[in-house]
């Protein structure tokens, strides 16, 4: 993929191994290891050294025993673990940061490396009984699964589908929206969740005609990317418009307007227009569209 195609959270370096989640002898012997590290995680927050903006990974021995802990997977350096935890502990020289702000930022190995451990600490932070019976539940595939002791039943990770769409007009202009509950001049893509018994393309369809009142003709798949805040999978669509005869739902989208490439431009760097953030999918998808980086001025 491109620069501009390649979305910042779909990025990974290790082998996520899952035939060795059910070893309990192998996972003993990578916890025991010199060589693996760990990825503490408490609330969708990590560690980052200042000085080069990389994680804080530590050895085992330095992460609580009694904490859930999750297998993120192996490269030729060993294996990697997260432990979830209530509050981090800083070494000298680091910070606390979240995935929206430095997702972007972070190499490939690491981003990895966060959203699969973020990801998981969401899902098992909120899914602590079974959806069956109400016992609770117990850690099962080192991280990967929850199983209820009371009925037998297995629960796996949570992930919602949700499509996220550039949505371009017949002469080449851009569709944004601008939701009530955000700030002034914020304006990003259409998204909206998969409904149940509905394909990718049909969601696309119903959200551009629900939100923005139009027809699309043609839906053509981007590319996607994950999206733990809590739990969502982007999925990124173009999708012609069948007019330019917009109108808002005026309930989750109080504005939606169309914008050339120039117009996009001038706004942005006037600060008229505040677009979303390098981090994600929706950036990616403006910039496809544009033609190329937006620059620093677009910040969300």
């Amino acid at each position: 993929m491109s620069g501009l195609l390649s979305p910042a959270l779909s990025r990974g370096t290790v082998d996520r191994v899952a035939e060795r989640r059910s070893d309990s002898a192998w996972l003993d012997a990578a916890w025991a290891a010199p060589t693996s590290r760990v990825l503490l995680v408490a609330d969708g927050q990590v560690a980052l050294h200042e000085a080069d903006a990389s994680l804080v990974l530590v050895d085992t021995s330095q992460a609580p025993a009694e904490r859930p802990r999750y297998l993120l997977g192996v490269d030729d350096a060993g294996a990697y673990f997260a432990v979830s935890v209530d509050e981090l502990s800083l070494p000298e020289s680091a910070r606390t940061a979240g995935l929206r702000e430095i997702g972007a930022a972070l190499d490939d190995r690491d981003t990895g490396l966060v959203v699969h451990a973020i990801g998981l600490d969401n899902w098992h932070r909120t899914h602590t009984h079974c959806a069956r019976c109400g016992a609770p539940t117990e850690i099962g595939a080192a991280g990967h699964l929850r199983t209820c002791p009371r009925d037998g039943s297995q629960h796996f990770p949570r992930t919602d589908p949700a499509v996220i769409m550039a949505v371009i007009s017949p002469d080449d202009r851009l569709l944004l929206g601008h939701q009530q509950v955000w700030p002034a001049r914020r304006y990003s893509t259409l998204a909206g969740f998969v409904e149940p018994g509905e394909s990718l393309e049909m969601a696309v369809a119903r959200e551009v005609r629900e939100e923005a009142g139009i027809d699309v003709v043609a839906v053509t798949y981007i590319a996607s990317q994950p999206w733990p805040f809590p739990s969502s999978l982007m999925l990124g669509f173009t999708a012609r418009a069948s007019s330019d005869n917009i109108r808002p739902d005026g309930d989750e989208i109080e504005d939606v307007r169309w914008f050339s490439r120039d117009a996009l431009r001038e706004d942005v760097r006037s600060g008229e227009l505040r677009l979303p953030p390098p981090v994600s999918i929706a950036r990616r998808l403006i910039e496809l569209w544009y033609g190329g980086p937006l620059g620093e001025a677009a910040r969300w």
